[in-house]
């Protein structure tokens, strides 16, 4: 790869960032991220001012459609009723959805508009950047905690560490195996999402640096395809999500 494409890459992976090491802030990622979710929400208010009875059309059609296939997602994994799980994870998907679709734009579309302003670089995907992706698994893990302390208490919880997954007669292997597991769940949650939209970036910006009478032909074919990975990606984290909290939600002889 020539010094030029190297340069290419380098100035387009690069977040509009705020401060330095541990406490910088990725501009581009926030304000993408917020802007995304605040269409969430205009979107379910007007939907949601606009229902018709009978049968729906437009948006509604396609948000009750989707309202359904979580449902049932939800009613086949977690055991107990919760009103809080359903949308959670409609949240969670319509949300890391939108956020990985981002990627389907021109790669050059969102940088250049940022040029115009005097901004020199920006990153039009909040779930190829990992602060978003592990940020998401975070609250994801407290969520779980949570869950695991109303559902079985402190002690309930505390115990898993000294008697899973081998009793309690060798409960310092206990607590180093279920440790390890329980930080691995959201840290596996978080870098299967950012390795796959990142992965992704990189593929669209090697399109980039092909002659655009070359460039049109796989750029079509790798849009097509990665339409059907940024769909995946955030139905698997929303199923993991409700699979984590319902292992949560479930106490010890609950399990099927």
């Amino acid at each position: 790869m020539s010094h030029n494409a190297v340069s290419f890459m380098e100035d387009h992976l690069r977040n509009l960032t705020v401060g330095h090491g541990f406490w910088s802030l990725h501009v581009d990622t926030v304000l993408i991220g917020w802007i995304l979710a605040a269409v969430i929400v205009a979107t379910g208010m007007v939907v949601g001012r606009r229902l018709e009875e009978g049968v729906p059309r437009g948006m509604q059609n396609v948000l009750e459609a989707l309202l359904e296939f979580v449902d049932d997602q939800v009613r086949g994994i977690f055991p107990v009723a919760d009103p809080m799980i359903g949308a959670l994870a409609l949240t969670i998907f319509l949300w890391v959805f939108l956020m990985n679709a981002m990627d389907l734009l021109p790669v050059l579309l969102l940088p250049s508009i940022a040029h115009l302003f005097g901004v020199q670089d920006f990153r039009s995907t909040p779930t190829a950047d990992p602060y978003t992706t592990l940020g998401l698994a975070l609250s994801v893990f407290l969520l779980t905690l949570y869950y695991h302390v109303t559902h079985k208490g402190l002690w309930g919880y505390l115990k898993t560490f000294l008697v899973h997954p081998f009793g309690p007669y060798l409960f310092p292997v206990n607590i180093l195996m279920t440790t390890v597991d329980e930080i691995a769940k959201p840290l596996s949650l978080g870098l299967r999402l950012f390795g796959n939209m990142f992965a992704g970036e990189l593929v669209f910006l090697l399109i980039a640096l092909l002659p655009w009478w070359v460039a049109w032909a796989p750029g079509i074919l790798w849009s097509a395809f990665h339409l059907l990975i940024i769909t995946l990606q955030a139905f698997i984290f929303m199923v993991l999500t409700i699979m984590y909290l319902a292992m949560a939600a479930t106490r010890e002889g609950d399990a099927h």
